[in-house]
């Protein structure tokens, strides 16, 4: 059974960062497509990062967010610097068995339960 697990979420001032954890189980993910999605409340979710064989970001997430994977513990990471009251959401990981990284959530097989981040202004 797959499951992924978030952890690093939490409460930050604007200005702050956050180093959010993805860790993977129940199979090899290193030929897979790790992905972090958001969802603030009222809102769609939203893609913000994908690392597969090419990286993308959300244009709010450029210069500011850096997704990087560690392959050997089937971990992904989102490193988030100068959070914005805005970045406020539930961030959900995500995985593709395609190891072309793609912003569309429907692409994606598995999903994880989703940790808050909370940025205070």
């Amino acid at each position: 059974q797959v499951q992924l697990v978030e952890s690093g979420g939490g409460l930050v001032q604007a200005g702050g960062s956050l180093r959010l954890s993805c860790a993977g189980s129940g199979r090899t993910f290193s030929s897979m497509t790790m992905g972090w999605f958001r969802q603030a409340p009222g809102k769609e979710r939203e893609f913000v990062a994908a690392h597969g064989w090419n990286i993308l970001y959300a244009d709010s997430a450029k210069g500011r967010f850096s997704i990087s994977r560690d392959n050997a513990k089937n971990t992904v990471y989102l490193q988030m610097n100068s959070l914005k009251p805005e970045d406020t959401a539930v961030y959900y990981c995500a995985a593709d068995s395609s190891s072309f990284a793609s912003s569309r959530s429907a692409e994606y097989d598995y999903w994880g339960q989703g940790t808050q981040v909370t940025v205070s202004s």
